[in-house]
C-alpha cells in the first residue's frame, strides 16, 4: 500500500549512523543519498523509507504513532534492538515475543535519536520468506 515513507530530522549525520546501524541488522541499506536526504531499501535508486534534513521544523508524532519495519529473522530483531540502542536510540518496550501483539510476535521498540516511535517485527517462530533476506 505505501510506496514510501519519511522522517524529518534535525541532524542528518546523527540519525543516518543510527540508521545505517540498524536497517542493516534488517537488510536494508542506503540506496539514495544527497546534502538533505538519505534513503534506505533495497535496490539502488528505489528507497521506501526516507530521512528528510529539516532543522527547523522538523517535528515527531505523539503516541500512537510508529512505525514497524519487516524483520528476515528473531536474530535479525534482536540485533536491530542492539545496533539501535549503540548508536543512540532509547529502549522503548523490549526485544523479544510480545504475546499481549499474538502468540508469535516477536519484535522491538525503540525510539530514535530525533524521539520516532520504531519497531522490527517478525510474526512466527521461523525466518520470513520475504524478499528482504
Amino acid at each position: 500500500m505505501l510506496h514510501h515513507l519519511s522522517f524529518a530530522v534535525t541532524d542528518l549525520a546523527r540519525s543516518a549512523a543510527f540508521y545505517d546501524a540498524a536497517m542493516a541488522t534488517l537488510g536494508y541499506g542506503r540506496v539514495w543519498e544527497d546534502a538533505t536526504f538519505i534513503g534506505y531499501g533495497i535496490k539502488p535508486g528505489e528507497d521506501i523509507f526516507a530521512l528528510k534534513l529539516r532543522p527547523a521544523n522538523a517535528g515527531v508524532p505523539g503516541d500512537g504513532f510508529h512505525v514497524a519495519f519487516s524483520a528476515p529473522s528473531r536474530e535479525a530483531v534482536l540485533r536491530f534492538h542492539e545496533a539501535s540502542l549503540a548508536n543512540g536510540g532509547t529502549d522503548n518496550g523490549g526485544a523479544g515475543l510480545h504475546p499481549e501483539y499474538g502468540p508469535d510476535y516477536f519484535a522491538a521498540f525503540v525510539i530514535d535519536p530525533d524521539g520516532y516511535r520504531i519497531e522490527a517485527v517478525i510474526i512466527g517462530a521461523h525466518n520470513s520468506t520475504s524478499s528482504y533476506e
